[in-house]
Formats: C-alpha cells, structure tokens, sequence
C-alpha cells in the first residue's frame, strides 16, 4: 500500500534523515522541515520502505506538496 507523505505548511527542508529504501517503523523521521526558526520532524504514520524522496536540503516546501512516497 502506497503513502504519499506531505507538507503539512509552508516551510525549508533542514534536513533529509532517511534514505530510499530504507525501511521505516511508525514514528521514525523522514525528514525535518523548518519554519519561523523552528525544527519540525515529519514522521512516518504506516511502516513501509521509502521508495521517493521528492525533496532536497534547501528546498520551499508549500502545504500539500509531495515530501516523500512509501511503500
């Protein structure tokens, strides 16, 4: 089963954590996004294996765009 994980406001990438094809337990870290000097942590909600990471350090992210897909 496909999840598509997405931004969930307007923020930079800090961070890439994981890795494609990594595999992933609810709660790991994908990545971490920063918005108005804060660090918030995107977490995986459904185990799986990381097949795409969309997004690069450094990137603007808009709410709703495709941070990552897991199988």
């Amino acid at each position: 089963m496909e999840q598509t994980v997405r931004a969930e406001m307007v923020a930079s990438v800090h961070s890439i954590v994981a890795e494609v094809g990594d595999s992933v337990d609810v709660g790991a870290t994908l990545l971490i996004l920063e918005s108005m000097k804060m660090e918030i942590p995107v977490v995986v909600e459904i185990a799986g294996t990381v097949r795409e990471i969309s997004v690069q350090a450094g990137d603007t992210v808009s709410e709703g765009d495709v941070l990552a897909v897991l199988d």
